[in-house]
């Protein structure tokens, strides 16, 4: 009896150990303008997306990617964090979250 219980709860941590571990999300950065975008994926790679681009990536949850807003690599930003009810495939208009990031940031 002792080692079934023992064996329970033991498959059960390894259940939960499975769900709460990092997932990858499979994505997609576009950049739909005419500019090179400088992006910072720490422990990735830092890619360029050419202009009119597309890019796979495979990323964990939690994951950040930065961005430089003046287009220069100086100064980086966060431009976002990768989230736990972000779909598999989604193909990010990263242009416009660029863009869209950039206000934010002249706003504070």
């Amino acid at each position: 009896m002792k080692k079934v219980i023992i064996l329970s709860i033991f498959s059960f941590v390894a259940v939960l150990f499975n769900e709460v571990k990092a997932q990858n999300i499979p994505m997609t950065f576009h950049n739909g303008s005419f500019k090179s975008i400088y992006l910072i994926i720490p422990g990735v790679m830092n890619p360029t997306l050419n202009p009119k681009s597309n890019s796979g990536v495979s990323l964990e949850v939690g994951q950040k990617v930065y961005f430089f807003p003046d287009g220069k690599k100086k100064n980086k930003e966060v431009l976002f964090t990768v989230g736990a009810t972000w779909k598999n495939d989604t193909i990010l208009e990263i242009d416009q979250i660029v863009e869209a990031r950039i206000k934010e940031l002249k706003l504070k």
